[in-house]
């Protein structure tokens, strides 16, 4: 469950915004001076902050300017009454993620938090290619079929590789061309058609699928 705090010092409101969220499936906490929240933001496990900027004790763009230094990974939501150009620029470039001008529609400001969230998900790079019983280790550099290593050529890695990343879709003999072996190869060459062959030698017979006059797939 994503956790968000809110900094908003009209009780009102930030009661509004805090019964929304959680009935989003949100869990919530507020903070009503600039002070308070910019020590929770600061040292609580937070994936979105609403800041106001009027705030008592410390202003919202004092409170933004120090966690652009020292949490850059918290994307933070400036919801404020101020309706200027200058404002707006100023908040931006100080590293709000956005920008809303109260009066508000809570449902635009859910679709926003939600956006800003779905940003800031970083998909984890894939270690290993696994096919039935193929694994390759990208990190290492290695293959295994049904648990025993197999020594393949630089070459045929590759091509083995970039049939794995793009599985169930078909590569014409021309895009492996130039992945593996590079745009100044020869595109008559039957190179493809050659390392097919090693592959299907060293990881099976049913590694590659031909799909004729195409190209060719992993399934």
């Amino acid at each position: 469950m994503n956790r968000i705090l809110v900094v908003e010092d009209e009780e009102r409101i930030s009661a509004f915004i805090a019964k929304g969220l959680k009935a989003a499936g949100f869990s919530t906490e507020i903070a009503r001076d600039g002070i308070t929240g910019r020590d929770l933001a600061l040292t609580g496990d937070f994936d979105l902050l609403v800041l106001d900027i009027g705030l008592p004790q410390l202003d919202g763009f004092s409170v933004l300017s120090q966690l652009r230094t020292q949490r850059p990974d918290l994307p933070v939501l400036v919801l404020t009454a101020r309706d200027n150009a200058d404002d707006t620029i100023y908040a931006l470039e100080s590293g709000a993620a956005d920008y809303m001008i109260k009066p508000f529609r809570f449902g635009e400001l859910l679709a926003r938090i939600r956006l800003r969230l779905k940003e800031t998900v970083v998909e984890a790079p894939k270690t290993e290619l696994i096919r039935g019983n193929v694994r390759i280790d990208l990190l290492k550099r290695q293959v295994w079929v049904a648990g025993k290593i197999i020594d393949l050529s630089a070459r045929e890695l590759s091509l083995a590789e970039i049939l794995l990343q793009n599985r169930g879709n078909v590569l014409s003999r021309e895009q492996l061309l130039s992945h593996v072996w590079g745009f100044d190869f020869d595109p008559g060459s039957n190179v493809v058609d050659v390392y097919v062959g090693y592959l299907r030698k060293k990881l099976g017979n049913d590694f590659v699928t031909t799909v004729r006059g195409f190209g060719y797939r992993v399934d």
